[in-house]
């Protein structure tokens, strides 16, 4: 064991033999304004020594009897021989050694002093931008903006621009800038810029959060809810995707969504309902709007209907003038009962149109229905006015139509007859007053003739004939034995 250890020893001996060879000469870091002790690496072990000298870069710094401090400005040696540095200053960089007396350069060994600066007077600016009261910045989407940062360090330094925990730019020097352009949601966060001085590792920091605003794309949305009541309705405004979040009218907190229940006696026929957003970046066109009329329900179909007995019949009402849309039922009788759908009473629904099909329609049936149309603006009903007949009225019907067709019949009948002896009919005009003709009328027995005034005929039309003309016109009456005879014809005209 006692071998063992030795050998252990000798070897951790020569390794740190070794090692000190290798490692001449030994690095301090200070910063420039602060304190650092040099110790005096080459004093031996319980020896008695004389005198202490410090050499800086090879020249004689101070020497002096071990025994008593020595003081000189910024520097002092103590009892120990370390070398004291107050206010360390940036000529205080340099190589140090410690020489104790009597001289044994085996244990001596050279200090290398640096001086470390920094990071100082660093600046950032984020532009441009908008600061609030509470010191955070904001632009608007889209925008184009700039990160400076400077600072001074010694001997050297490293500029970084973080987001968050992200390194958006990095450089080694004393000032860094970089751009954004059309800066996004993305873009909004906590912006650092860090200086480290690369000699003491010190660090410096200047932290803005910067924020994003932008406008909805979209219009506030308007919409209304079913209430417990027919005769009450919740209105909901909401306007989403901006940052932040918008105002809306009447609301004092800043909100995206707000919702209000009226009744019936606050709205009326034609009024108008309006939602209003304001946005903080108070842009043209940042305020919108949604708005919508309010309207009355009214049905609309047929007042009056008849069928027949043991048919099926259908009843059809419209309603789609109604905001918010109005809810349609069939009601029967005076005291307008709604009518439950049924294997007799037949129901559908197609948008605004609502049909009830009654089966195998009865005397019973016969009555008023009434399509029922309310909401929360008002009620508005239409009375439908039912009328069966039996199969009694019905073969009266078919008599009376019958009877129709009849007559019809016998009026075109005698409107083609009249038009086939159309030659017979004689029909007479007066034209003017000043003109009259001579009608004589001969009969072939007794050859008497008659002379009556008839109207005269019109002019030429043509201008070239004479202007008054008298017609002289003879008729004879011809016996029934005598009708195909050719006639006379110097008894039948003269002019």
């Amino acid at each position: 064991e006692k071998m063992k250890s030795g050998v252990i020893l000798f070897l951790l001996f020569f390794f740190l033999s070794s090692l000190s060879g290798e490692q001449e000469e030994v690095v301090f870091i200070g910063e420039k304004g602060k304190s650092i002790l040099l110790p005096c690496l080459g004093l031996p072990d319980n020896a008695p020594l004389l005198r202490i000298q410090w050499n800086k870069s090879g020249e004689i710094l101070v020497s002096h009897v071990n025994t008593q401090p020595l003081s000189s400005g910024h520097l002092s040696v103590l009892k120990n021989g370390s070398l004291s540095f107050t206010n360390l200053m940036l000529i205080d960089e340099a190589v140090y050694r410690c020489v104790p007396v009597p001289r044994n350069d085996s244990l001596s060994r050279n200090i290398l002093l640096q001086v470390a600066d920094g990071p100082a007077i660093l600046t950032a600016d984020i532009k441009p931008a908008t600061r609030l009261s509470n010191g955070t910045l904001y632009v608007q989407k889209g925008s184009d903006i700039s990160f400076e940062c400077s600072s001074e360090s010694y001997p050297s330094q490293n500029l970084t621009w973080v987001l968050d925990d992200a390194i958006k730019a990095s450089i080694t020097g004393s000032s860094l800038n970089f751009k954004i352009s059309n800066l996004q949601p993305a873009d909004q966060g906590i912006y650092t810029c860090r200086a480290q001085n690369l000699l003491s590792n010190r660090t410096a920091t200047w932290t803005q959060e910067l924020l994003v605003y932008y406008v909805p794309d979209r219009h506030p949305n308007c919409s209304w809810e079913e209430a417990s009541s027919p005769d009450l309705v919740h209105f909901n405004c909401s306007w989403f995707g901006g940052y932040p979040v918008p105002t809306l009218q009447g609301v004092p907190e800043i909100t995206e969504n707000i919702g209000v229940t009226l009744n019936r006696t606050m709205l009326h026929d034609g009024q108008k309902i309006t939602c209003k957003g304001q946005h903080t970046l108070k842009l043209p066109g940042s305020e919108k709007s949604c708005s919508f009329i309010l309207k009355a329900p009214y049905p609309v179909g047929e007042p009056l209907v008849a069928t027949v007995e043991g048919s099926n019949l259908t009843l059809s009402c419209t309603e789609d003038k109604s905001l918010p849309p109005a809810k349609t039922v069939w009601q029967k009788g005076k005291n307008q009962e709604n009518i439950v759908p049924s294997s007799k009473y037949i129901i559908n629904i197609q948008g605004p149109v609502i049909t009830l099909t009654i089966v195998n329609i009865t005397k019973e049936d016969e009555g008023v229905f009434y399509c029922w149309s309310e909401n929360v603006v008002a009620a508005k009903e239409l009375p439908v006015y039912v009328t069966v007949k039996s199969f009694a009225d019905r073969s009266g019907v078919v008599v009376g139509l019958f009877i129709s067709v009849v007559i019809v019949v016998a009026g075109v009948t005698l409107g083609i007859l009249a038009y086939s002896r159309r030659d017979r009919i004689c029909l007479s005009t007066a034209f003017e007053e000043d003109r009259t003709d001579v009608l004589s009328l001969v009969e072939s027995d007794e050859e008497e003739v008659f002379h009556g005034a008839v109207p005269r005929l019109p002019p030429l039309s043509n201008g070239y004939g004479p202007t008054h003309t008298t017609t002289m016109v003879e008729i004879h009456q011809i016996q029934s034995s005598d009708h195909e005879d050719n006639v006379n014809d110097t008894d039948q005209a003269e002019e």
